[in-house]
Formats: structure tokens, C-alpha cells, sequence
């Protein structure tokens, strides 16, 4: 009998044994996948935060593309165009074209930067994101100085183009910039190759820069007897008279 009762506690200490470790097994198995539940579930909400988030980054760069690495250096370039007319219909014609494609530029700015502020984190702990508020700000001052330009010919008219200048030519080259330093922070965000679209937009600046620099030296170019499109003409002494050469000579810069 009693051997019978010793046989019982054993076998009752066995089994509580036997329960004591299967029972924190089946509960860490149980944590570890409500765990992966929560981590699977956690990786798919931020996979389409990514999603989301990265669309917008993309529209973000292209409206401030548009905006200060394309219609303004055109803009730029159309007005320059105009140093050549006096006066007229065409010197109209390039100061409407000048005028509409800075307007499309703040306004293409203004949604790239309302887009900045509802979408992103701007802890403007990075060069792109300061550089970016500051020249909003210039765009704008930029812009309420070309509204308010006085007349040709008064008095104030030359401290105006100055300052309009040099605004837009520091707005413009910070913008360029601008889009290459948010080229780089894009990479940085997403991880995926830029060099393509780093490559497209030099090649444009370039172009830009090309155009922009030539239209000095077309007139002068022309003056030399090369007129674009036709073969080349080169003036000569014979057939000219003492009060032709008298006049030509302070013409040529050489």
C-alpha cells in the first residue's frame, strides 16, 4: 500500500513537472508569433506609408524642377533676347513670354512648397530644405519687384534693373543648385539611382547657359562678316571710300 502511494507522488510530480515546462514553451510560442504578427503587420503600414510618401516626393521635385530648373532660366533667356529690340510688337512679344513664364514659376513654387509643408517632416536640419524657405522668400520679393518696375526713363528706373537683376540671377543659380542638393536628398530618402536624371539636367543647364552667354557675341559675330546660316563674308578695303572706312572703323571692336 504504501508502496502504491509512493508510485501516486511520483507520478504526480512528473506530471507537474511536465506541465510546468510545456506551459512556458507554448506561451513564448505564442508570444513570438503575435510578435511576427505585429512586425508583419507594422512592415506592411509603413510599405505603404513608402508608397505614398514616395509619390510625393516625386511631385515635389518635379513642380520645383519646372518651376526653378526649367521655366525660369527660360525666362531668363527670353527676356535677355529682348536687350536686341528697341521697341515694337517683338519687344512686347518677349516681355508677355518673359512675364507668364515667371508667373507658371511661382505658382509651380508655391504648390512645391504647400506640398512640402502638409506632406513632410521639415526639421530643416539639411542644406536642401534651408536653401528651399529662403528662396521662396527671394521668388516672392523677386516677384513684387517686377510688379511694381517704373516706367523707362525715370529716375529710379536703373536702380530697379539692377537689384532685379542680381535678385533673379541669385534666385536662379540657387535654384539650379537647389535641384541638385534635392536630387541628392531624394537618393538618400529612397535609396534609387539619380545619375540619369542628374545627367538630363546638366545637359539642359548647359544648353541654357550655352544660349545665354552666346546672345553677347551673335552681334559681334555678325559684325565680323559670319552671319549664321550663310556662307561666310568676309569685308574688304577695295570699293570703299575714305568716309566708309572712317566709318567702320569705330565699329569693330578689332
Amino acid at each position: 500500500m504504501l508502496f502504491l502511494q509512493n508510485k501516486k507522488s511520483s507520478f504526480s510530480i512528473l506530471f507537474l513537472l511536465l506541465l510546468l515546462t510545456f506551459q512556458p514553451l507554448s506561451s513564448s510560442q505564442q508570444l513570438k508569433k503575435n510578435v511576427e504578427f505585429n512586425t508583419s503587420k507594422k512592415d506592411h503600414s509603413q510599405k505603404q506609408i513608402s508608397s505614398s510618401l514616395l509619390f510625393d516626393i516625386t511631385l515635389h521635385g518635379f513642380l520645383l524642377w519646372a518651376s526653378m530648373g526649367f521655366l525660369m532660366p527660360v525666362g531668363i533667356l527670353v527676356i535677355r533676347m529682348s536687350n536686341r529690340e528697341q521697341c515694337g510688337r517683338r519687344l512686347k512679344f518677349y516681355f508677355y513670354i518673359h512675364t507668364i513664364l515667371q508667373i507658371l514659376s511661382v505658382l509651380l513654387v508655391t504648390a512645391g512648397a504647400v506640398m512640402s509643408i502638409k506632406k513632410f517632416n521639415n526639421a530643416f536640419n539639411n542644406n536642401h530644405q534651408r536653401i528651399g524657405i529662403g528662396l521662396y522668400g527671394m521668388i516672392w520679393l523677386q516677384a513684387l519687384i517686377g510688379i511694381v518696375r517704373p516706367k523707362r526713363g525715370s529716375r529710379t528706373r536703373s536702380l530697379w534693373f539692377f537689384i532685379h537683376w542680381m535678385l533673379g540671377t541669385a534666385v536662379s543659380l540657387l535654384g539650379v543648385f537647389n535641384v541638385y542638393s534635392g536630387l541628392f536628398a531624394y537618393h538618400e530618402k529612397t535609396s534609387r539611382r539619380i545619375r540619369i536624371w542628374t545627367i538630363i539636367f546638366t545637359v539642359e543647364i548647359s544648353l541654357i547657359s550655352f544660349f545665354y552667354l552666346f546672345q553677347d557675341k551673335l552681334e559681334y559675330i555678325q559684325k565680323q562678316g559670319v552671319i549664321l546660316g550663310s556662307d561666310l563674308v568676309t569685308p574688304t578695303d577695295q570699293g570703299l571710300s575714305p568716309n566708309d572706312k572712317q566709318k567702320e572703323l569705330p565699329t569693330d571692336p578689332c
